[in-house]
């Protein structure tokens, strides 16, 4: 093990091209990034043209906001941009000054080589007025000028209008919804809209409803229909996913009735006409996600011209449709995809591989060739870095369960030491995508295993739906087989098996520590200790996502109680390590904090690690390099000193 070259904690973390918040209008790339501004927190939004990744991006805003959305507690997509009277109107939240602005551009008419691509034709014009409330981007701009959207205050959802002619003006409410509402759109000709609804009692991809309403000349919104159909969800839930207008009277999305997620084609002559064109029907596909942040693309472009991502089993792939019809499969060397976007020909998304990093791909269907990709996928680390194995395995209650392996790149007589993660969510899943954390490990020469138990998306409903009232028992059972299983095959060292978790998946690795005498440590961050304090303290979204995880509180206290580590604190005797931001607002950093304290009274070595700056999820990346260094020497320490 002494000649393996190890990867360099450092390296974990490349500062790569990042590109956060992707849209693509015409023939330009619109995004968000960082940027220094002192000691405050900036970003802005840039854009390059189409098929020009050298060449430098232009800033379109400045540095004097913070674009960022909280709606519905994790937000998502800050920021919109149309073309709209031949012209790019772009709106974003800022949340310096809580309101929304916007700017209008127009493409300069002499050759572009200084970074300036779009002409400003007016200066940043703040159009509302502050207001202590979480805005949605999905904006929809009407024939009168008027900006309609989504915004979050109270604890209750509106949708809303304003004038695009004013500035610092109040908010005109068109509706009050009586739960959550997301995903507004409208047709070509802006006389339909459609979005998103669903019951505060009940999570998006659990159940919600499609709605649809007409817009009059003035802009006022008319007529409301919930789409009803027999066959889809007439007499059980289903889950609608990212309805997207593909016409003035052709809209397209996913649903869950057959079990998994499948495309559904609508035709809506008006609100009282709704017609369904093709609803197509393939087991294990999935044309949809959770949706936990606002802003989702797995759907974009026309009629003429929809491109949709869909997962297969254990890859994502691009189809493509003509007309509503099936036309072909883009055929890529990726299998993580996500944020796809589409403008007339061009396409463009984030994409991986186990072999190489995310990065932005930019198609121009017209001219697409395969190989152009070849040249490119491989990441620098490849010669020495473990490939991810699809790995099914007989999880709790003998059913089916995925994971993903790694195996160490390296020839020793000793069997590895074993690492189980237990993704977050709960919903979330593994995807086998290139990773350097998992690197980190199997270059040190660990075998690294990532479980995708009962509850994870990405493979049917009746998977996600195996968590139902069994969360931490089925998940950690899960875990628990997955590293029997490995032991069985003689895969790894048994004496040697360590388990990892954040936030949910904390509260599954820290279950599955004391429920099996397995496990020789667990490292968490963020983790769920308590689920009546998680009830009590996480925001409006989740609030009762723990009725369907774990039950109605009011009839299954006892369940709240026995599923909470902090209340089985007598049954671990293994060392935890764990880490927290003091500005997480999901999970109480102070529940970290006096679990580490109860478990340091009972002489259980456990450490906890505190980071100022960091919330739900961290950000910072000499943290992250730190988070890793403490770890390993936390494990060199179990193994050479406590054994």
């Amino acid at each position: 093990m002494n000649n393996y070259t190890k990867l360099a904690s450092k390296d974990v973390y490349p500062n790569v091209k990042s590109y956060k918040q992707l849209s693509l209008i015409k023939n330009f790339i619109f995004w968000v990034g960082n940027i220094s501004s002192g000691m405050n927190t900036r970003n802005t939004i840039f854009v390059r043209p189409f098929l020009q990744k050298g060449i430098e991006a232009q800033n379109l805003i400045g540095d004097s906001f913070y674009i960022k959305s909280n709606f519905h507690g994790y937000g998502g997509k800050s920021y919109k941009c149309f073309f709209h009277n031949d012209k790019f109107y772009l709106i974003w939240i800022d949340q310096i000054t809580n309101s929304l602005w916007y700017k209008i551009f127009d493409v300069k008419n002499n050759e572009v080589n200084n970074g300036n691509y779009l002409n400003s034709l007016i200066s940043a014009k703040q159009l509302t007025k502050p207001l202590n409330c979480n805005y949605d981007c999905s904006f929809v701009i009407t024939n009168k000028n008027n900006l309609l959207g989504l915004f979050e205050k109270d604890e209750k959802d509106f949708l809303f209008s304003i004038d695009l002619n004013k500035e610092r003006q109040e908010l005109i409410v068109l509706r009050k919804f009586e739960g959550f509402a997301s995903c507004l759109g409208c047709n070509e000709d802006k006389t339909l809209l459609s979005w998103l609804e669903w019951n505060p009692n009940k999570m998006p991809w659990e159940s919600n409803n499609l709605f649809f309403g007409s817009i009059n000349s003035f802009g006022q919104l008319q007529k409301i229909v919930k789409f009803k159909d027999k066959n889809i969800n007439f007499d059980k839930q289903v889950s609608f996913c990212q309805p997207l207008w593909i016409s003035k009277n052709i809209l397209i999305c996913s649903e869950d009735s057959t079990g998994w997620w499948n495309l559904l084609f609508l035709k809506i002559n008006q609100t009282g006409e709704i017609y369904i064109i093709k609803k197509i029907k393939k087991e294990f596909y999935e044309y949809g996600l959770p949706q936990w942040v606002s802003g989702m693309s797995i759907f974009a472009g026309s009629e003429k011209n929809l491109f949709c991502l869909a997962k297969n089993k254990d890859s994502w792939m691009i189809d493509h449709y003509k007309d509503c019809s099936f036309y072909q499969n883009i055929n890529l060397p990726f299998n993580c995809l996500r944020d796809l976007y589409v403008s007339s020909n061009r396409l463009i998304c984030l994409a991986s591989n186990e072999f190489s990093h995310e990065k932005l791909i930019e198609i121009n269907i017209d001219n697409f060739s395969k190989s152009t990709f070849y040249n490119t996928v491989k990441s620098k680390i490849i010669n020495s870095s473990s490939k991810a194995e699809s790995y099914w395995f007989k999880g709790y209650g003998n059913k089916m369960t995925h994971s993903w392996i790694y195996k160490p790149n390296l020839i020793n007589k000793n069997k590895p030491p074993l690492l189980v993660k237990a993704h977050s969510g709960p919903t979330s899943s593994f995807n086998g995508s290139f990773n350097l954390e998992v690197q980190y490990w199997t270059s040190r020469g660990w075998f690294v295993a990532e479980v995708n138990y009962g509850g994870s998306s990405g493979f049917g409903r009746q998977y996600r739906e195996r968590l139902n009232n069994l969360w931490g028992v089925l998940d950690s059972a899960d875990c628990i087989a997955l590293a029997q299983t490995l032991e069985k095959e003689q895969l790894i060292d048994p004496s040697r098996i360590v388990i990892s978790g954040n936030s949910a998946g904390g509260l599954t690795a820290l279950t599955a520590l004391y429920k099996a005498n397995l496990f020789k440590a667990a490292f968490c961050k963020y983790p769920v200790t308590d689920l009546n304090a998680m009830r009590l303290s996480t925001h409006r979204f989740e609030r009762n996502y723990l009725n369907s995880l774990v039950g109605n509180f009011e009839n299954d206290q006892e369940k709240y109680f026995e599923r909470s580590p902090n209340n089985n604190l007598e049954k671990i005797n293994k060392p935890i390590l764990i880490f927290h931001g003091k500005k997480d607002s999901v999970i109480n950093v102070q529940d970290s904090i006096d679990f580490n304290k109860k478990l340091l009274a009972r002489n259980i070595y456990s450490e906890i690690i505190l980071f100022e700056e960091e919330g739900h999820g961290f950000k910072n990346t000499q943290n992250k390099i730190k988070v890793l260094e403490k770890t390993e020497k936390f494990l060199k320490y179990i193994f050479t000193s406590k054994n």
